[in-house]
């Protein structure tokens, strides 16, 4: 009797191990990695499971969990991240902070009432103290904002704007600013950002937007280039005739033949020691008369802020290394 029984429990024994077995073969099978036709290694994209050996589709319309974007590196990567805004040197907090609206309205377009007016006021009251807790922190956020303003009125491009960031934030944390305005230390911050990304305004652009007078501007520039030790080469005056040529609507043959007067001026060494945007008016003025255009020296005179004698001289410097070129030739 005991040995019936001991034999009927093998047999439910042996059944529930080889369920067990094939149970979890099948669940093998269903996760294999491997091609169904070649035995090619498996691979998931976009939503399809696909071999890398000849192709077969084993499996499509799979859930992506994925992001819908593709990026290359890791900054790339954190700019399209939507776990938070993107950080950015243009705002003194990185733009980590909480941004309260001045409108007086809700999500539904209404106007608050005037409790919630009240509320609302003393809640951007607070999140302005919470953001600028420190002295430097004020600064900066006054730094900044002035760079701002005088990129947009010189029309500059963000990279430009950023990089003027940088450079104030270095004076900033060099102990740069103590005995100087913010406004000069921001201004020569936005000269030397704009030369080194290749977008130069003038002095006198610059000056013109700037709340500082032009001795202070300069004498800050040099002091901000010199203690930084920031590499800057000079301008030159090529940077400046694609503006010139867009602000004075003349053609695109002109322009390069402007672009071919200026190259043929640094080759004889002309641009030495004179003025990068006296050349590049010069220039811009020369070319169109020589492609039968017309245009006055008052029009390039008012776009490049130059006197018209600037133009005239560095007109004939222009013509003349144009003819010693052609004899050479």
């Amino acid at each position: 009797m005991t040995s019936t029984r001991i034999q009927r429990y093998d047999e439910q024994t042996d059944v529930t191990e080889s369920d067990r077995t094939d149970e979890r073969t099948g669940e093998r099978d269903e996760t294999e990695t491997v091609c169904p036709e070649c035995g090619g290694d498996l691979a998931t994209h976009d939503g399809e499971t696909v071999c890398q050996e000849c192709g077969l589709v084993v499996e499509e319309d799979n859930v992506d969990r994925g992001p819908e974007w593709r990026a290359f590196d890791a900054k790339e990567k954190d700019e399209k991240s939507r776990v938070g805004a993107p950080t950015t040197k243009m705002m003194h907090d990185k733009g980590l902070s909480t941004n309260i609206g001045w409108q007086n309205r809700d999500a539904y377009g209404n106007s608050l009432g005037s409790r919630q007016r009240e509320k609302m006021q003393r809640l951007r009251k607070w999140n302005e103290r919470f953001r600028t807790r420190d002295s430097k922190e004020r600064n900066l956020k006054q730094a900044l904002g002035e760079i701002d303003r005088m990129a947009s009125a010189l029309g500059l491009p963000e990279n430009v704007r950023e990089t003027a960031s940088v450079i104030y934030r270095r004076a900033l944390d060099e102990d740069l600013l103590p005995g100087r305005s913010i406004e000069g230390v921001a201004t020569s911050a936005l000269y030397a950002a704009a030369r080194q990304t290749g977008t130069p305004r003038s002095i006198d652009e610059v000056a013109n937007v700037s709340r500082i007078d032009e001795m202070e501007f300069k004498r800050t520039y040099r002091y901000i280039v010199r203690e930084l030790n920031l590499q800057i080469q000079p301008a030159d005056p090529e940077d400046y005739v694609a503006r010139f040529a867009s602000e004075l609507g003349i053609s695109d043959e002109s322009e390069r033949r402007a672009r071919e007067l200026l190259r043929n001026a640094k080759r004889k060494g002309l641009h030495s020691g004179k003025s990068p945007v006296g050349l590049a008016a010069a220039a811009v003025y020369a070319g169109p008369l020589l492609t039968n255009e017309k245009v006055t020296q008052a029009e390039v005179s008012e776009v490049a802020q130059v006197s018209e004698v600037t133009i005239r001289n560095r007109y004939h410097e222009l013509l003349e290394a144009e003819d010693e070129a052609f004899a050479a030739a």
